[in-house]
């Protein structure tokens, strides 16, 4: 039996006398009547063999359990039966929003899975983002095209912010005849693909929709992590040096370094504990103020006394509530609705040097700033991200040739599991400044909380 249709029928697992809920997991069979399954393709691939397949394909009864334990999720993997007849199969594979390293991974293993593994030949890339559906041709892709897109950073598929017209979109869709499509991007363009899936679930049309989560913020919710955000770390650790070696060189010398991090300071946070040069790490999730008993100037302050230099990280969304505005800043927003965020890494330079003249007047003072960004979105995956994004890729496809769809692959406690976009879309992915990482940031840094009595 396929598991598509008996979600709601597996055993309840109690953890600690709390039920267990099996998230359900929208299928082309719950809306496309007289949909038979075929066997998979797999079957006959040369190289795999029966005991291969017996380990590799993946029952009902396997599922994931998410962190808190209170729901499971479909383990991510290949099905005995799949719902798309490989012939009949046209992709087309769009990348939305910021570029983040791993993108032309992801889409070079979703064009080798796909022609590989499943037999799939006709496979299209969308340029330039969601408007790419309605305003230019598809390109056609294969193995050979896009053997070496694993080496350069960046989507040469192109992408851009915006542009989201739904019915155009669905329209373009459904009048080119795809019945797959992977959507890569980040919380906004989910959002987006949840407005897609349920569309074309309206129209009750045999089209798979699968997200693919991607944010070098590592800012998206219930998966372990988005790929591209341990290439960014290591990144990031290169600027945090450059700018501790200037700081050092310098007298009474502070390196200021501006990382990713709209909403959530990961990349700060991992990057502050992975360098071992940094003295204080600004997040989002965490406010600051500069004057006065226990504010940033006074710990600055003590460590220009102590060491002669110091190094701050600080997240692109941190501060952002007490830097001043004007009225039109306050309302300005980029393609994708987002509150445009003031710099905060110049802000805090300009602000450093104000205090520095006003407190120590004549003395020695500098400030290197330090904004790696771009170069960091810029650069292609490591080999860790490599390999989750082959991994990542070869999961959606799985999930899609078995018919599942509406649905997000990505790792939750180590294992690869399908979740609901509408999950995914409406999760994120704070620093808990509760937990031992943040705790182990304060232990490192020695830097204050930054309280007010």
């Amino acid at each position: 039996m396929d598991d598509s249709s008996s979600s709601h029928q597996l055993p309840i697992v109690t953890h600690l006398f709390e039920p267990i809920k099996l998230k359900k997991l929208p299928h082309l069979t719950h809306y496309i009547s007289n949909l038979q399954p075929l066997p998979n393709p797999l079957d006959h691939n040369p190289y795999f063999n029966t005991l291969h397949l017996q380990n590799f394909y993946i029952t009902p009864n396997d599922v994931v359990l998410s962190h808190a334990t209170r729901f499971a999720y479909r383990t991510a993997g290949p099905r005995n039966n799949v719902y798309f007849n490989p012939p009949e199969v046209r992709v087309a594979i769009v990348t939305c929003g910021g570029l983040c390293p791993g993108l032309n991974t992801v889409i070079r293993e979703l064009v080798v899975g796909l022609w590989n593994l499943y037999g799939n030949r006709e496979i299209f890339g969308i340029t330039g983002g969601y408007r790419g559906f309605y305003s230019t041709e598809p390109v056609p892709l294969n193995p050979s095209i896009v053997h070496y897109w694993h080496n350069k950073g960046g989507t040469l598929l192109q992408t851009s912010r915006g542009g989201f017209d739904l019915c155009k979109i669905v329209d373009a869709i459904q009048n080119r005849g795809f019945n797959q499509v992977y959507i890569i991007g980040g919380d906004g363009t989910m959002r987006g693909a949840v407005k897609i899936f349920n569309e074309i679930r309206q129209r009750k049309l045999n089209i798979a929709v699968v997200g693919i989560p991607k944010t070098v913020d590592n800012d998206i919710g219930i998966i372990d992590r988005s790929f591209g955000f341990q290439t960014a770390v290591e990144m990031a650790q290169q600027a945090i040096s450059a700018a501790h070696v200037e700081a050092e060189s310098a007298v009474n010398g502070i390196g200021l370094v501006k990382l990713m991090g709209r909403s959530t300071g990961h990349i700060a946070l991992h990057a502050t504990l992975s360098s071992r040069d940094v003295d204080c790490c600004l997040i989002p999730e965490l406010d600051f103020y500069l004057e006065g008993k226990g504010g940033l100037f006074e710990f600055l302050d003590q460590r220009l006394k102590e060491n002669g230099h110091a190094v701050l990280v600080v997240a692109e969304g941190a501060g952002q509530d007490i830097i001043p505005r004007t009225d039109s800043q306050k309302e300005e927003r980029d393609e994708s609705g987002n509150l445009v965020f003031l710099d905060v890494g110049v802000w805090l330079k300009s602000e450093l040097k104000r205090w520095w003249d006003r407190e120590h007047p004549g003395e020695l003072f500098t400030v290197k700033y330090i904004d790696p960004t771009y170069m960091i979105r810029a650069v292609h995956a490591n080999a860790t991200d490599n390999l989750y994004c082959t991994l990542l890729a070869h999961s959606a496809i799985h999930g899609v040739m078995g018919g599942y769809t509406g649905f997000v692959a990505g790792p939750i406690n180590g294992n690869y599991a399908y979740i609901p976009l509408e999950d995914v879309a409406c999760a994120n992915n704070p620093v808990n400044t509760k937990d031992h990482n943040w705790s182990w940031v304060r232990s490192v840094t020695n830097q204050p909380d930054f309280l007010k009595s």
